[in-house]
């Protein structure tokens, strides 16, 4: 189930609010769980033992965990959940990449598992991690509730895209939290706002690559155009969806963190990665990289350390050599920023900013290759290097037809937009302001609705992690 699909919209979501604003307050956290398990299964139902199987281990790890006398006995119950997660998530994600691999390098034929990947396994088994860790440290007491611990790891609202919610950032309002209409139509709005950007940037932008793959009438000038195109659809796409999430979360009394700052404004490779999917850097910053030592070591070590934590984002986003390569790529600039880069580029915005554009684009297209051979052949079209002609009449045609998308994702990108909502509140037309903005969302949500209903192209990129 999609949010930004009709059942979601306007079967499964009012249904959900009406019951969970009518029960009382003890019950509200039964609602969301029980939801979010119906949504969870909606497409998937075999999985939702899997993923009750998880919760249940989770939720007696971490009392062991919190119980455990010894340092240990701690020390086991860690390693059992930890070692546990990797298990299950490597086997659903990873068992037929390995076994390819295998195969490739030893001549054998192991036949593959050819296992589905239940969707949001990637986000609920790093909640699972982050929860049992913290416990482990005693940042966090152990959630006594198991009602509210599945509601934690289940929640739909961020289920399948994030932001990756840690349970330090929502304990209380797990147990606590306010509820009132300002925070109701804040979160509206915000999920207006994500809804719209996913369907009217997000959606048309992945037409046009799409189209760009099926074309036979390539240049250089497309390769440079269905870049761009991805560049603007991945990042509509999901700060789209992680901005319905966090409006969702609002509406039922949550306050999750943000997952982007705008990270196409970024002047360098670090600052680009401090701006995307900041849930995930986090992650991987205070369970991985910090515990391996971080940046207080030797120089040799600091590299190994770079290299095993990029190489593991890429993995988590996907069991194929494109996306381990795509997160080497980030360790090498990462390194070279470090050492020589900034000396290179100095105090130069704009040319900070075009370096950093450039090597992303760039990476988005690794990324996105469904293997490496057509990443190579898309990385040589793009500097002129495969005898392509440098346009043609379907590239000029594809790129005046979706021209206004294109412009409109780009300054969507910037913190213009946000910048001239805050001026226009704070000056005098802030009376017209208050009336306008609850129409304009109304509006939105009405041109989403004919959208879908029209049954336009409207798949979701990271349903693939």
């Amino acid at each position: 189930m999609l949010f930004s699909g009709m059942p979601f919209l306007f079967y499964f979501l009012p249904v959900v609010l009406i019951i969970y604003f009518i029960v009382p307050k003890c019950l509200k956290n039964t609602v969301l769980m029980l939801s979010s398990l119906i949504f969870y299964g909606w497409g998937e139902p075999k999985y939702l033992f899997l993923m009750i199987g998880s919760i249940l281990l989770g939720y007696f790890l971490g009392m062991a965990i919190d119980k455990s006398k010894t340092a240990g006995l701690k020390k086991l119950f860690l390693s059992l959940s930890v070692i546990s997660s990797v298990i299950l998530l490597g086997f659903f994600k990873y068992a037929d990449f390995f076994i390819y691999n295998f195969n490739a390098v030893t001549g054998l034929s192991i036949p593959l598992l050819k296992i589905a990947l239940p969707i949001g396994i990637s986000f609920y088994t790093f909640q699972i991690l982050s929860y049992t860790i913290d416990v482990y440290r005693g940042d966090v007491p152990y959630q006594k509730n198991i009602i509210n611990f599945a509601t934690y790891v289940a929640l739909f609202p961020q289920l399948i895209a994030g932001p990756i919610v840690r349970y330090v950032d929502v304990c209380r309002e797990l147990e606590e939290r306010t509820h009132s209409f300002e925070k109701f139509y804040l979160g509206i709005r915000r999920f207006a706002v994500g809804l719209s950007k996913k369907v009217l940037i997000a959606n048309q932008m992945g037409e046009v690559c799409d189209v760009f793959r099926e074309s036979a009438d390539k240049s250089v000038l497309f390769f440079w155009v269905y870049a761009l195109a991805f560049a603007i659809h991945v990042y509509f796409d999901f700060s789209g969806y992680s901005d319905m999430a966090i409006g969702l979360g609002k509406v039922f009394g949550f306050n999750f963190i943000e997952n982007f700052n705008y990270p196409y404004i970024s002047k360098s490779i670090s600052e680009f990665w401090r701006r995307w999917h900041m849930s995930l850097g986090s992650w991987f910053r205070d369970y991985v990289y910090i515990p391996l030592g971080g940046n207080r070591v030797k120089t040799m070590r600091w590299l190994f350390n770079t290299f095993v934590v990029w190489m593991l984002t890429g993995l988590w986003h996907g069991a194929a050599w494109n996306f381990v390569v795509w997160g080497l790529i980030y360790a090498i600039l990462l390194i070279g920023e470090k050492f020589f880069v900034r000396k290179l580029i100095g105090k130069n915005a704009i040319i900070a900013h075009i370096y950093t554009m450039l090597f992303v684009i760039i990476g988005f297209v690794v990324f996105n290759a469904p293997n490496m051979a057509t990443a190579g052949q898309d990385l040589i079209g793009m500097f002129g290097l495969g005898g392509y002609a440098l346009s043609s009449k379907a590239t000029i045609y594809h790129l005046s037809s979706n021209a206004v998308i294109f412009i409109l994702g780009i300054i969507g990108s910037t913190p213009l937009p946000k910048k001239l909502h805050s001026k226009l509140s704070e000056s005098k037309l802030q009376g017209l302001i208050s009336v306008i903005e609850p129409v304009a969302v109304v509006c939105l949500l009405l041109v989403c609705t004919a959208y879908l209903v029209d049954g336009s192209y409207n798949p979701f990129l990271y349903f693939r992690f």
